[in-house]
């Protein structure tokens, strides 16, 4: 297997992108990650999408993307797992360059939630969830994590404020993010006093769905050297794991076993121990499933993630910072893409242009994406080159 790196990162601002189609949306992500490459024509592209067929009634996403983007004949791939499906594409990629299928490749995530409006959208989000035993019922995405945070605050005690840590951070680090939806820090009364909307959960405990596009440029080695990229970020490390798709159907709903397995694997593939890890984008697409993460990956015992998160410093300068661009709640959650916005902002951190969002000296990077309850679980580590 060969060194993969990323060479080419291109974002878009997370939002309501009413004036910008689909295509057009990606097309700006793309071209961005392209410049940023030297003007590098990738030989592959990888596409991550969650809702394009239902929300934008647009499937053969490889072929729309590449054409509008003047690609050209580059042979294409559609990946999809819920909401990791842009983590997924970037596995993909990856593997394609690290196994010398290709030395180029381009790998686009990309979300139109404002593509669809009213009952409908909720309908499409819910295909993330059993089909057949949840969503059938009327089982959302949100009711499935208030039904995980309920159970979770009584077996263990706790107050519905131990969910606050998450957004409380995310907020406070998305200040300065120029893409993020949400730049204004919030305090432990604001989160008190946000109405709640699915009991447990109030309005800080969900990411708000949005519109957004990432793209990321990956080449081997071989082009690393051809192309003199100074601020290449190594992608050390990949794994996905899974578990059953509903958490009904699991032991213990409250073991994410997916995302500790995953987290694992990837850092014995990089050969590295948490201890050595700069920064860790969590998936925090709900503060709960954050806080399941947190426990499965084994930084803090069960049940008591709001207490590590209350003792330790996890902001920029911290020991282990996390969400440091403002994660899925404050940045903006566009669902299917997400999971490339986090390997893009934190190889923005490995390459210090993260500006007043930079981790001192960060030097790797641990990103995880969840598709549904941890139904799968993507975990890339990246270190500076």
């Amino acid at each position: 297997m060969r060194e993969v790196f990323i060479t080419g990162i291109g974002l878009t601002p997370v939002g309501e992108h009413w004036e910008l189609s689909l295509a057009s949306l990606s097309a700006r992500a793309m071209l961005a990650a392209k410049r940023d490459a030297g003007g590098l024509q990738p030989q592959a592209l990888y596409v991550g999408n969650f809702l394009a067929y239902s929300a934008s009634s647009q499937a053969n996403l490889g072929t729309k993307l590449a054409e509008n983007a003047g690609l050209g004949h580059v042979e294409t791939l559609t990946a999809e797992a819920g909401e990791a499906s842009g983590a997924v594409a970037l596995r993909l990629a990856y593997l394609a360059v690290s196994s010398g299928y290709i030395d180029a490749a381009l790998v686009v995530a990309v979300e139109k939630y404002t593509d669809m409006v009213g009952a409908g959208l909720e309908a499409a989000a819910a295909q993330s969830v059993d089909a057949d035993f949840e969503a059938a019922y009327g089982q959302t995405p949100s009711g499935q994590a208030a039904l995980l945070a309920r159970r979770y605050l009584e077996e263990h005690g706790l107050a519905r404020e131990a969910l606050a840590g998450l957004p409380l951070l995310s907020h406070a680090n998305a200040v300065h993010n120029p893409n993020a939806m949400y730049r204004r820090a919030i305090d432990l009364d604001a989160y008190r006093r946000a109405p709640v909307t699915e009991d447990p959960l109030n309005l800080y405990d969900a990411a708000p769905p949005a519109d957004g596009a990432a793209a990321l440029m990956l080449v081997s080695e071989n082009m690393l050297e051809k192309n003199s990229q100074i601020w290449a970020v190594r992608v050390a490390a990949s794994s996905v794991a899974i578990d059953t798709l509903s958490p009904h159907d699991r032991a213990d709903p409250l073991a994410f076993d997916s995302a500790g397995l995953s987290a694992r694997e990837a850092l014995a593939g990089a050969g590295l121990a948490w201890e050595e890890i700069d920064l860790f984008e969590v998936w925090d697409a709900f503060s709960i499933y954050g806080l399941l993460s947190i426990e499965a990956c084994g930084l803090a015992p069960r049940g008591q993630a709001p207490h590590w998160l209350a003792e330790q410093d996890h902001s920029l300068a911290g020991g282990l910072p996390l969400l440091t661009m403002g994660g899925n709640k404050a940045r903006g959650y566009p669902l299917g893409a997400a999971g490339l916005y986090q390997a893009a902002e934190a190889a923005l951190q490995l390459r210090a242009l993260a500006g007043d969002c930079q981790v001192p000296g960060a030097k790797t990077a641990i990103i995880q994406a969840l598709g549904g309850p941890a139904a799968t679980a993507i975990t890339h580590i990246l270190a500076r080159a």
